[in-house]
């Protein structure tokens, strides 16, 4: 079983990925950098927390491991 620290250091690196992803894609459909970049704060901020609850709970489960 992981740490919960790595857990959350995963979680706040692929956020961060996410979070320009989703500042572009806001930024295109809007056609605001500011609309894009709060769009972008909304979904990063949701996805984390899914994200490391996702990962905990797959945490907790032997199937698969060797």
């Amino acid at each position: 079983m992981e740490t919960r620290t790595r857990t959350i250091v995963k979680a706040l690196c692929w956020q961060a990925l996410g979070f320009k992803v989703m500042t572009v894609i806001g930024y295109v459909f809007t056609g605001s950098v500011g609309e894009g970049g709060a769009l972008a704060v909304l979904t990063t901020a949701v996805s984390m927390v899914n994200y490391i609850i996702h990962e905990r709970i797959w945490a907790r489960v032997a199937w698969g491991r060797r």
